[in-house]
C-alpha cells in the first residue's frame, strides 16, 4: 500500500546522504521534498502540516550523534513523527465489560461484513466466545452474508428472519441478541450495523438510537484505506455525532497510496486498533504505529512476521525442520521449507516485512517500483519452477542430490514441463546453496538450537548480481540471478 511512499522516502533519504551535518538548509529541501511526497500520497493538509513542522522543529539545531550520519539521524526523526501520526502506540481493544459489546460502523463498501466476521475468528482465538449480530436489515442480502461468514469461521450468528428484518427496527435485534448472548455465555457480542454510500440524517438517527439503547463498549469505523484523505472527513463525522472509539482500516494490501491511515488519526484523535491485510478471514492484525512506520521507511516489520510465524507454524516442525536444514540439506528439507515459507504470504509480503529493499538501499542498490515488481515476479517464478521440479523427483533423488545425472535431469525436466537447462541451473544453484548452509553450521553451534522459526532460503532474497556499495559483490546465485535494476 505505502510502496509510492516508501520509493519517494528513499529518494529523500538518498539526497541527504554524505551531508556532514544537518543544517537549515538541507532540512529545507528535504523537508519539502518530503511535504510533497506525502501530497502525492493523498495525506490531508492538516496531517502534512502537524508532521513537517515537527520533523523542522526537532531537526533544525539537532547535533549529529557520534558515529551516527545526519541522513540516519534524520531518518530516525522521520521514523518517530510517523510514529506519532499514525498513532504514538497499539491500543487494545476495549474488552473489559460481560459481554462486551462492539458496534462496527462505517459505509457501505469499505468492507464492514466481512471485518465483522474477521473481528470475531481473531478474538475466538484469544479465547473469547463471540456472537455475531446482522442489523443491516435494509441491504439486499446483508443478512446472508454474515450468516455465510458466521459459518466459515465457525461463529455463531443471531439469528434473524426475512420477516423480523422488514418489521423490526434494528435497536430492538440488538437487544433481543444481547439478551440471547448473556443466556449462552458469549463474552464478545459483535453488532454489524447498516451501511449506506455516503453519510446522511437517517443513518445517524438509527446509529444514534442503537448507540444509547445499548451502550456498546466500542464504536469501531471500518474505514476503507483505498479513499485517501476523504477518510479524515468521514471519521469527523462519524466521531462529531457517534463518539468512535478507535478505527479499523480496510484493504491495506490494495493499491492505495497511504493518505487514509496517514490522515485520520491526526483529524479524529482517535486510534486505529485493527486493519485487514487481505481478503482471507484471516487477515486481520492488531495496528501498531512503529510497525507500520518501520515499513514505510523500507526497514520491515520482523516483529510481525515472527507472530504470524508463531501462529501459522507448529514450533516443533519448525525446530525439526531448522535442523534437517543444517544436518541434511537436500531436496526434500528445502521443498519443506519452501512450503513452510509459503504459509507466511506471498513474496512481496515477505520483502517488505523483512525490509529487504531497504537493506538494499542501504547498499546502494536503489530499486524503482517496477524494478522491484520484476524482481519479485521472477522470485515467484523461480519458486514455482522449483517446486515443480522437486516434486517430480524421486524419494530417494530428494534424498540424495548427487544422484541426479544427465538421464534423472531429463526425465525430471520432461515430469515438470521445464528444460533440461532449468533442471541443471536449478541444481547448480542448490549446490551453492548447500555450501552457503555448510559454512553456517559453526555459527548455528554457537548460538545454539533455540527456540526460533526455520529461515527461508538465503537464495529466496539474493537480489541476484547487482553490484552493492562499498565494493561488495551480490552473489551470482539465487532464485533471482540475473535480475538488474535499471542505473538511476
Amino acid at each position: 500500500m505505502f510502496d509510492q511512499l516508501s520509493d519517494n522516502l528513499q529518494n529523500i533519504f538518498k539526497q541527504i546522504r554524505g551531508e556532514s551535518k544537518i543544517t537549515e538548509e538541507n532540512i529545507d529541501g528535504a523537508i519539502r521534498e518530503v511535504r510533497r511526497a506525502f501530497i502525492s500520497s493523498d495525506v490531508s493538509l492538516k496531517a502534512i502540516k502537524t508532521f513537517t513542522t515537527r520533523i523542522r522543529e526537532k531537526a533544525i539545531g539537532e547535533e549529529v550523534i557520534k558515529g551516527v550520519s545526519p541522513a540516519e539521524q534524520f531518518i530516525k526523526i522521520i521514523n518517530d513523527e510517523l510514529t506519532e501520526l499514525l498513532g504514538s502506540s497499539q491500543k487494545d481493544l476495549n474488552l473489559s465489560k460481560s459481554p462486551s459489546i462492539i458496534l462496527m460502523l462505517g459505509l457501505q463498501g469499505a468492507g464492514k461484513t466481512t471485518t465483522c466476521g474477521k473481528l470475531a475468528k481473531l478474538l475466538k482465538k484469544k479465547g473469547k466466545n463471540p456472537l455475531l449480530v446482522p442489523l443491516d436489515l435494509k441491504r439486499p442480502a446483508a443478512i446472508e452474508q454474515l450468516n455465510i461468514i458466521g459459518k466459515q469461521v465457525e461463529i455463531p450468528v443471531f439469528s434473524v428472519s426475512e420477516t423480523d428484518a422488514l418489521n423490526s427496527d434494528p435497536h430492538k435485534i440488538a437487544e433481543n441478541a444481547i439478551n440471547f448472548g448473556k443466556q449462552n455465555f458469549h463474552d464478545v457480542i459483535i453488532l454489524d450495523s447498516a451501511g449506506r454510500l455516503q453519510v446522511d440524517s437517517d443513518l445517524m438517527a438509527e446509529l444514534l438510537l442503537i448507540d444509547r439503547l445499548i451502550e456498546p463498549v466500542e464504536k469501531l469505523l471500518v474505514i476503507d484505506a483505498m479513499i485517501g484523505q476523504e477518510a479524515a472527513n468521514i471519521g469527523a463525522t462519524f466521531d462529531s455525532q457517534i463518539g468512535i472509539t478507535g478505527v479499523v482500516l480496510t484493504k491495506l494490501d490494495g493499491d492505495a497510496r497511504g493518505g487514509a491511515a496517514l490522515s485520520i488519526v491526526e483529524e479524529i484523535k482517535k486510534p486505529i486498533k485493527l486493519i485487514g491485510i487481505g481478503e482471507k478471514l484471516d487477515d486481520l492484525q492488531e495496528f501498531y504505529p512503529d510497525r507500520m512506520a518501520s515499513r514505510i521507511l523500507g526497514m520491515g516489520d520482523v516483529l510481525t512476521l515472527v507472530e504470524q510465524a508463531q501462529e501459522k507454524i507448529k514450533e516443533d516442525e519448525a525446530i525439526e525442520l531448522q535442523k534437517k536444514l543444517f544436518t541434511d540439506f537436500n531436496f526434500d528439507s528445502f521443498l519443506q521449507a519452501l512450503n513452510m515459507t509459503s504459509k507466511l504470504g506471498d513474496f512481496g509480503n515477505l520483502f517488505n516485512m523483512m525490509g529487504v529493499g531497504g537493506m538494499l538501499n542501504k547498499f546502494g542498490v536503489n530499486l524503482s517500483k517496477d524494478d522491484k515488481e520484476k524482481m519479485l515476479t521472477q522470485g515467484e517464478v523461480k519458486i514455482k519452477k522449483y517446486k515443480a521440479a522437486i516434486s517430480s523427483m524421486t524419494v530417494l533423488e530428494k534424498k540424495k542430490p548427487d544422484l541426479l545425472n544427465s538421464n534423472r535431469k531429463r526425465r525430471v525436466a520432461k515430469g515438470c514441463g521445464q528444460k533440461e537447462k532449468d533442471i541443471d541451473l536449478m541444481v547448480t544453484e542448490f549446490k551453492q546453496m548447500k555450501k552457503m548452509m555448510d559454512n553456517l553450521k559453526p555459527l548455528m553451534g554457537m548460538m545454539g538450537s533455540g527456540n526460533s522459526m526455520p529461515m527461508p532460503s538465503p537464495a529466496m532474497f539474493n537480489p541476484g548480481g547487482p553490484r552493492m556499495g562499498s565494493g561488495l559483490q551480490a552473489p551470482r546465485s539465487g532464485l533471482l540471478k540475473g535480475f538488474k535494476p535499471k542505473k538511476k
